[in-house]
């Protein structure tokens, strides 16, 4: 599992992307859920990855370890 920051295709502004995560979509949208209230930030999932808005690769980690799943920082 991912979690990179993207800025491509979207005006400048940053989203932190996580991706690889082998789960069906109402439990994706429920990790998103509680990711974004983690990090106060909105956000959505699509195609299987879960985008939330601005720079939180740390907490977003942070948070995936807490919760038991591999993560690892992609990207500078």
């Amino acid at each position: 599992m991912r979690v990179a920051r993207e800025s491509k295709g979207r005006a400048g502004k940053g989203v932190t992307v996580i991706t690889g995560l082998p789960l069906p979509p109402a439990q994706l949208e429920a990790l998103a859920t509680r990711l974004k209230k983690r990090c106060g930030s909105g956000g959505t999932v699509r195609e299987g990855v879960i985008e939330i808005q601005g720079e939180h690769r740390d907490a977003v980690v942070a948070a995936l370890l807490e919760l038991g799943w591999p993560a690892k920082k992609a990207g500078g």
